[in-house]
Protein backbone atom coordinates (compact mmCIF):
# COMPACT_ATOMS: atom_id res chain seq x y z
CA UNK A 1 0.00 0.00 0.00
CA UNK A 2 1.73 3.23 -0.66
CA UNK A 3 1.85 5.84 2.02
CA UNK A 4 1.78 9.55 2.01
CA UNK A 5 4.83 11.13 1.46
CA UNK A 6 5.54 12.08 5.26
CA UNK A 7 4.75 8.52 6.69
CA UNK A 8 7.54 6.48 7.54
CA UNK A 9 6.05 3.43 8.09
CA UNK A 10 2.19 1.91 7.71
CA UNK A 11 0.36 2.79 10.84
CA UNK A 12 0.20 -0.02 13.47
CA UNK A 13 -2.70 0.97 15.99
CA UNK A 14 -5.67 2.34 15.64
CA UNK A 15 -4.21 5.49 17.16
CA UNK A 16 -1.59 5.90 14.27
CA UNK A 17 -4.37 4.72 12.10
CA UNK A 18 -6.96 7.87 13.32
CA UNK A 19 -3.80 10.14 12.79
CA UNK A 20 -2.83 8.99 9.46
CA UNK A 21 -6.42 9.09 7.94
CA UNK A 22 -6.60 13.13 9.47
CA UNK A 23 -3.38 13.70 8.22
CA UNK A 24 -4.55 12.56 4.57
CA UNK A 25 -7.72 14.19 4.58
CA UNK A 26 -5.78 17.35 5.27
CA UNK A 27 -2.85 16.43 3.03
CA UNK A 28 -5.72 15.68 0.26
CA UNK A 29 -6.78 19.58 0.76
CA UNK A 30 -3.59 20.82 0.22
CA UNK A 31 -1.42 21.98 -2.96
CA UNK A 32 -0.05 18.97 -3.47
CA UNK A 33 -3.45 17.23 -2.90
CA UNK A 34 -6.30 16.77 -4.84
CA UNK A 35 -8.14 19.27 -7.08
CA UNK A 36 -11.50 18.22 -5.98
CA UNK A 37 -11.05 18.06 -2.25
CA UNK A 38 -9.53 21.20 -2.20
CA UNK A 39 -12.84 22.36 -4.16
CA UNK A 40 -15.48 20.91 -1.48
CA UNK A 41 -17.04 22.68 1.81
CA UNK A 42 -18.27 21.66 4.88
CA UNK A 43 -22.03 21.27 3.67
CA UNK A 44 -20.32 19.13 1.11
CA UNK A 45 -18.42 16.62 2.85
CA UNK A 46 -21.48 17.05 5.37
CA UNK A 47 -24.20 15.71 2.74
CA UNK A 48 -21.41 12.94 1.50
CA UNK A 49 -21.41 12.13 5.31
CA UNK A 50 -25.65 11.47 5.18
CA UNK A 51 -24.97 9.12 1.89
CA UNK A 52 -22.19 6.96 3.68
CA UNK A 53 -24.49 6.56 6.76
CA UNK A 54 -27.48 5.29 4.66
CA UNK A 55 -25.05 2.49 3.22
CA UNK A 56 -23.55 1.96 6.11
CA UNK A 57 -27.11 1.34 7.33
CA UNK A 58 -27.71 -0.72 4.28
CA UNK A 59 -24.88 -2.90 4.51
CA UNK A 60 -25.78 -2.94 8.54
CA UNK A 61 -29.29 -4.28 8.05
CA UNK A 62 -27.46 -7.21 5.06
CA UNK A 63 -25.79 -8.62 7.80
CA UNK A 64 -22.50 -7.88 5.46
CA UNK A 65 -19.22 -7.31 7.96
CA UNK A 66 -17.16 -6.61 4.92
CA UNK A 67 -19.51 -4.15 3.70
CA UNK A 68 -19.87 -2.75 6.89
CA UNK A 69 -16.36 -2.47 7.56
CA UNK A 70 -16.14 -0.61 4.48
CA UNK A 71 -18.78 1.83 4.73
CA UNK A 72 -17.61 2.77 8.14
CA UNK A 73 -14.34 3.66 6.72
CA UNK A 74 -15.72 5.61 4.09
CA UNK A 75 -18.12 7.34 7.01
CA UNK A 76 -15.18 8.14 9.31
CA UNK A 77 -12.98 9.34 6.46
CA UNK A 78 -15.83 11.45 4.76
CA UNK A 79 -16.52 13.02 8.77
CA UNK A 80 -12.75 13.85 8.97
CA UNK A 81 -12.33 15.56 5.46
CA UNK A 82 -15.34 17.62 6.79
CA UNK A 83 -13.28 18.06 9.59
CA UNK A 84 -10.78 19.15 7.36
CA UNK A 85 -12.54 21.50 5.59
CA UNK A 86 -14.05 23.34 8.57
CA UNK A 87 -10.68 23.66 9.81
CA UNK A 88 -9.56 25.01 6.73
CA UNK A 89 -12.62 27.17 6.56
CA UNK A 90 -11.78 28.67 10.02
CA UNK A 91 -15.19 27.08 11.45
CA UNK A 92 -13.75 24.63 13.91
CA UNK A 93 -11.02 22.42 14.93
CA UNK A 94 -11.16 18.51 15.21
CA UNK A 95 -9.59 18.80 18.83
CA UNK A 96 -12.32 20.94 19.77
CA UNK A 97 -15.11 18.87 18.09
CA UNK A 98 -13.75 16.13 20.03
CA UNK A 99 -13.19 17.35 23.32
CA UNK A 100 -16.66 18.84 22.91
CA UNK A 101 -18.42 15.27 22.18
CA UNK A 102 -16.66 13.49 24.66
CA UNK A 103 -17.73 15.62 27.49
CA UNK A 104 -21.48 15.32 26.07
CA UNK A 105 -21.06 12.00 26.34
CA UNK A 106 -19.74 11.70 29.87
CA UNK A 107 -22.72 14.28 30.53
CA UNK A 108 -25.47 12.54 28.62
CA UNK A 109 -23.84 9.36 30.35
CA UNK A 110 -24.47 10.51 34.16
CA UNK A 111 -25.84 6.74 34.71
CA UNK A 112 -22.05 5.85 34.13
CA UNK A 113 -19.83 8.56 34.78
CA UNK A 114 -21.72 10.22 37.47
CA UNK A 115 -24.65 8.96 40.42
CA UNK A 116 -27.54 8.63 38.51
CA UNK A 117 -28.58 4.94 37.78
CA UNK A 118 -29.88 3.21 34.93
CA UNK A 119 -30.80 -0.71 35.43
CA UNK A 120 -32.95 -1.05 31.49
CA UNK A 121 -31.83 0.21 28.30
CA UNK A 122 -34.96 2.13 28.41
CA UNK A 123 -33.90 3.44 32.55
CA UNK A 124 -30.73 4.82 30.59
CA UNK A 125 -32.57 6.88 26.81
CA UNK A 126 -35.12 8.56 29.78
CA UNK A 127 -31.70 9.45 31.69
CA UNK A 128 -29.93 10.58 28.43
CA UNK A 129 -33.48 12.61 27.33
CA UNK A 130 -33.80 13.97 30.90
CA UNK A 131 -30.03 15.52 30.57
CA UNK A 132 -30.53 16.41 26.57
CA UNK A 133 -33.60 18.35 27.36
CA UNK A 134 -32.05 20.08 30.27
CA UNK A 135 -29.21 21.31 27.88
CA UNK A 136 -32.06 22.47 25.69
CA UNK A 137 -33.69 24.53 28.41
CA UNK A 138 -37.13 22.57 27.72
Amino acid sequence: MPLLPHLEKEPENEREWFAALISMARYLRGPEGCPWDRQQKTRDFARFAIEEGQELHEAAEADDNDHIEEELGDCLFTLLACAAAAEEEGRLTLEGAMRRIHEKMVRRHGHVFGDEKAATPEEAVNAWNHVKAREKGR
